[in-house]
């Protein structure tokens, strides 16, 4: 589009002070895996969990006949009815969260269930407290005791939670989420801590850490005592933005995460019982003979032989950086990458929760492929909108040229009758010069991209979500980022796939609340437009 050619864009603005402007019995299903027709629904009239068959679409008439109940649970499910406790659940209500989205009644459960769970549901649809509700229920009943006095205290040797995201950003506004989250004396139900950036590794273990990939590898690997110990310690593994996580630049690194955090559990699962029988204690000190170093190895017999215990077995997925013995002629290591065989029966001693908002599963080297491959037992969640356009969402399309595209996005600006609208172009240039031309229209705005340091960005996204007002960016603030109230996405430059378009307009039409989708697209882009409006039209993913 022309305002990726910002400095075309620039020259052809020819903006006054007034610019002329072009013109003036309720069921809910969940699949539980895709490409099967077992679903998980909650049926609200028997408030209960069953298994069902049936189609998770609904039709637009339903949709206006439901109103608010295409986001929220139905009144009679509460937080106490999904499994939390009464302090978990008081904190969410006098957060403002006062009933659970469908998305949250059906995840709540089944992280509280203990299996591995993957949530792939539409944005703004509540997955964030979906998780952390159930993983500070589990922290704040593991990480207590009663003293002499029948009075809550803190244990020595506590579990915590991981929370992996892909960016900075994320990890503070995770953070931001948990200290949100009081008890009755008016503090955090419990500590968190991000390390990530320029914060390193807290001085006394949190009951919650949120990193990025590499700041956490960067943080433990160096230092083999910290390894074992916090890898012992984590009992929850989030994937915040999994579909991210698991492909490109981030795969090698999170595959890593993995392969420790497995290796830990089945070091745990060796030690649990000695070989006469008897248990034994486990904790960091116990493990620190073994080296994670050598933890690929680890799945196979000193004298390399497979033990009768890993006859039956599992697809583990390995980066290219890892060392597979070649059983077969002992003929040493050799170095590949794909997957291979190892051990399934051990004790599990770990939950693995995976979040997204897009899920792509076909083919083995997608998001989901891999998931299927490596968590074949987990339990998947779907949202009823998930790869599909809110109901809540009303979109316009409007065809721009190099002469229509200035007046054009100024008249979707003006047009917004929202505090809060963000304005979205594909690269820093682009919003510049999108900003630019706003100015000139005296028309006052954000600029938000990476050019600006976290500091920057993190100080501007605070004013926005305090202030409101118009809000420029990068696909930077398309994905994760929960701003309250904006109810007005407009695409200056027409996002490059689907997926993007997906995330951009996931950021209106959040929490129960409608919202407003412009889409300015050229004649470039006509092809991806008319594919996604059919898809919007016929209801399909």
């Amino acid at each position: 589009m022309i305002l990726s050619r910002s400095v075309s864009v620039l020259h052809s603005c020819r903006i006054s002070s007034a610019p002329k402007l072009i013109s003036h019995k309720l069921k809910v299903s969940f699949p539980l895996a895709y490409g099967s027709s077992a679903l998980i629904s909650l049926n609200r009239s028997e408030v209960k969990w069953v298994r069902v068959f049936a189609s998770a679409t609904e039709t637009e008439t339903e949709v206006e006949r439901k109103g608010n109940d295409t986001f929220f649970a139905d009144q009679a499910v509460s937080w106490k009815s999904l499994g939390l406790s009464d302090k978990v659940s008081v904190a969410l209500r006098d957060s403002g969260f006062g009933r659970p989205s469908l998305t949250q009644a059906v995840c709540i459960p089944s992280i509280l269930s203990g299996k591995d769970v993957v949530v792939a549901a539409e944005t703004g649809s509540g997955k964030t407290h979906g998780y952390l509700a159930p993983i500070i229920h589990q922290l704040t009943n593991t990480n207590t005791a009663l003293d002499s006095e029948g009075e809550e205290k803190r244990v020595p040797l506590k579990t915590i939670s991981l929370v992996l995201c892909p960016n900075v950003m994320l990890c503070e506004q995770v953070v931001r989420m948990v200290n949100g989250l009081l008890g009755e004396d008016g503090h955090p139900l419990l500590r968190v801590e991000a390390v990530c950036g320029s914060q390193g590794w807290p001085d006394k273990q949190p009951d919650i850490i949120v990193s990025t990939p590499a700041a956490l590898l960067n943080n433990i690997e160096p230092k083999r005592n910290r390894r074992v110990e916090f890898l012992r310690s984590v009992k929850y593994v989030v994937f915040d933005e999994a579909d991210m996580l698991l492909c490109g630049s981030f795969q090698n690194q999170i595959i890593r995460l993995i392969n420790m955090l497995r290796f830990d559990e089945k070091q745990v699962s060796r030690l649990a019982t000695s070989k006469f029988g008897k248990p034994l204690e486990i904790d960091a000190e116990s493990s620190a003979q073994f080296d994670l170093e050598n933890e690929d190895d680890a799945d196979f017999e000193e004298d390399g032989s497979i033990s009768d215990e890993e006859e039956e077995e599992e697809l583990e997925y390995l980066d290219d950086t890892t060392q597979i013995p070649t059983v077969e002629n002992g003929a040493g290591p050799d170095i590949r990458k794909g997957w291979r065989r190892v051990r399934k029966i051990y004790t599990r001693s770990k939950q693995y929760i995976f979040i997204a908002a897009t899920l792509p599963v076909n083919g083995k080297k997608t998001a989901g492929g891999l998931l299927k491959h490596m968590f074949q037992d987990a339990v998947w969640v779907s949202g009823n909108f998930l790869h599909r356009n809110s109901p809540r969402l009303k979109q316009k399309w409007v065809e721009v040229t190099v002469d229509t595209q200035v007046d054009a996005l100024i008249e979707a600006v003006n047009n917004s009758s929202t505090d809060r609208t963000m304005v979205f172009a594909n690269t820093v240039e682009a919003v510049e010069a999108v900003a630019d031309i706003l100015e000139k229209a005296s028309i006052q705005c954000y600029r938000y991209h990476k050019n600006h340091t976290l500091e920057e960005r993190a100080n501007i996204l605070a004013d926005f979500r305090e202030n409101g007002g118009v809000f420029v960016c990068t696909d930077a603030a398309a994905r994760g980022v929960d701003v309250p109230n904006v109810s007005h996405v407009i695409q200056a430059d027409f996002s490059s796939s689907a997926v993007d378009f997906l995330h951009r307009i996931g950021r209106t039409a959040r929490a129960g609340q409608y919202g407003t989708v412009t889409s300015l697209y050229t004649e470039a882009n006509r092809d991806l437009v008319e594919a996604i409006r059919e898809a919007v039209k016929t209801g399909q993913p």
